[in-house]
C-alpha cells in the first residue's frame, strides 16, 4: 500500500520566503536614515524613483558604477565580522563616482547565499546603509537572493551598484597639464583590494585571524585587515565645487602605476616621490611575510594613498583639505612627456619604502 507523499514547498527545498520579509523589514529603519533630497518611495518596490530635478541638477549626465569587495568576504566570514563589509561595499562605487566629478544619487545591493541567516545578512545590510548615509547617497532597494547548494555553509556574497550626476559642464577630469600638482589623501589600510594575496600570507604564516596583528598588536588580525575602506565623497566633491579639482583616481587594484594614468591625458606622465609618504604598517608586514617585491606590492595594493588628486591652485587646495580635517600630502607632479603623443605613464622618482612593519 503506497504512501501519500508530502506536499512539497520552496521552504522544503531550501528557500525561506518569511526570513527574506523579516531580513527587508529588519532594514528597512537603516535605509530610511539614508533618504537624500531626490528620494522616492521605500523599499519593496519593483523598482526605485529618483527625482534629479528635486536633486537639485539642471543639465546632468548620470554616472553609473558596480563593484564587490572581492575575497575580504573570506575574511568577514571566516572571522564572523560582517559589520563593516557594507562599507566597503558602498566605497568601492561611490569613490568611483566622485572622481568623474558626480555626485553620489542612490544605492542598491545585492545579498547572495545558500541559507540566509537573517542576523548577520542584516549587519551587512546596516553597514551598506552606513556607508551611504557617509556619503550623502540613498539606499533605494536591492536583491536578497537565496540560492540553496550555490554557497558553502555561513557563506555569501555581495554586489553593488551606484548612480551619481554630473552638470554636464562639471565632469572630470579636465584641463591636466605639466605643472599640475599631485596630493594624495591616506588610505585606512589595505581597502578592498589584493585579499587572495593577503589571505595566503596569512595562511603561510599560521597565524589566527583572533591573533595579535603583528603590525597592530592592540588589534587582532582579523580586526586590522577589516578596517573598512575610506569614503572620499565629502573631501573630493568640497575641491570640485571649489573648482579647485583638474582630475583625482580612485587608488584600487592596480595601486598609483594602475589607475592614475587612467585619468591623464596623452603627453604628460605623473612623477610620484614614494619618499613624500610613511606607507601604513601593514604593507611593510605584507611585503615582508609574503615576501613580495616592492613593485607587485604596488601594482596590488594602494599602499598607503587611497585617493590621488590632480590640483593647480596647491595653496587653496591644501586651505580647503585642512579646513576639512583630512589629512594629505603632496606626493608628486604631472610633467610632459618626450612626445605629445605619448600614453600617458607613471614613474617613481623615489621608491616608497616598505621597510620594518614595527
Amino acid at each position: 500500500m503506497s504512501s501519500i507523499p508530502e506536499t512539497a514547498s520552496y521552504r522544503g527545498s531550501g528557500v525561506d520566503i518569511a526570513a527574506g520579509d523579516a531580513l527587508v523589514e529588519a532594514i528597512k529603519p537603516a535605509a530610511k536614515a539614508t533618504d537624500r533630497p531626490g528620494t522616492m518611495g521605500g523599499l519593496g518596490g519593483f523598482g526605485a524613483l529618483f527625482d534629479l530635478k528635486a536633486a537639485g541638477f539642471l543639465d546632468p549626465v548620470l554616472v553609473s558604477a558596480t563593484d564587490g569587495v572581492g575575497t575580504k568576504l573570506m575574511l568577514a566570514i571566516e572571522s564572523g565580522r560582517h559589520e563593516t563589509v557594507g562599507i566597503d561595499l558602498v566605497a568601492m562605487c561611490v569613490n568611483d563616482l566622485v572622481v568623474q566629478g558626480a555626485e553620489p544619487l542612490f544605492f542598491l545591493d545585492y545579498f547572495a547565499t545558500g541559507k540566509l541567516a537573517i542576523e548577520d545578512a542584516a549587519k551587512v545590510v546596516r553597514g551598506i546603509a552606513e556607508g551611504c548615509r557617509l556619503s550623502g547617497c540613498a539606499l533605494v532597494g536591492g536583491e536578497t537572493a537565496e540560492m540553496p547548494g550555490m554557497y558553502a555553509p555561513g557563506h555569501y556574497d555581495l554586489a553593488g551598484f551606484s548612480v551619481g550626476a554630473a552638470e554636464r559642464d562639471a565632469l572630470l577630469p579636465k584641463r591636466i597639464a605639466p605643472g599640475d600638482i599631485i596630493l594624495g589623501l591616506p588610505s585606512s589600510g589595505v581597502h578592498s583590494n589584493g585579499f587572495s594575496l593577503v589571505r595566503s600570507i596569512v595562511a603561510a604564516t599560521g597565524l589566527a585571524w583572533d591573533a595579535p596583528a603583528p603590525f597592530a598588536p592592540m588589534m587582532s588580525l582579523a580586526e586590522a585587515l577589516m578596517t573598512p575602506t575610506r569614503l572620499y565623497v565629502s573631501q573630493v566633491l568640497a575641491l570640485h565645487r571649489a573648482g579647485l579639482l583638474r582630475g583625482a583616481a580612485h587608488i584600487t587594484g592596480g595601486g598609483l602605476p594602475g589607475n592614475l594614468p587612467r585619468v591623464l591625458p596623452d603627453g604628460v606622465v605623473a612623477v610620484l616621490d614614494g619618499s613624500a609618504w610613511t606607507v601604513p604598517p601593514v604593507f611593510p608586514w605584507l611585503a615582508q611575510a609574503g615576501p613580495v617585491e616592492p613593485e607587485e606590492m604596488l601594482r596590488v595594493f594602494n599602499c598607503g594613498i587611497g585617493m590621488a588628486l590632480v590640483v593647480s591652485n596647491v595653496a587653496s587646495a591644501s586651505a580647503l583639505l585642512a579646513e576639512l580635517g583630512e589629512a594629505f600630502v603632496m606626493i608628486g607632479r604631472i610633467e610632459a612627456a618626450p612626445s605629445p603623443d605619448a600614453p600617458a605613464s607613471l614613474r617613481f622618482s623615489y621608491m616608497p619604502s616598505f621597510g620594518p612593519a614595527l
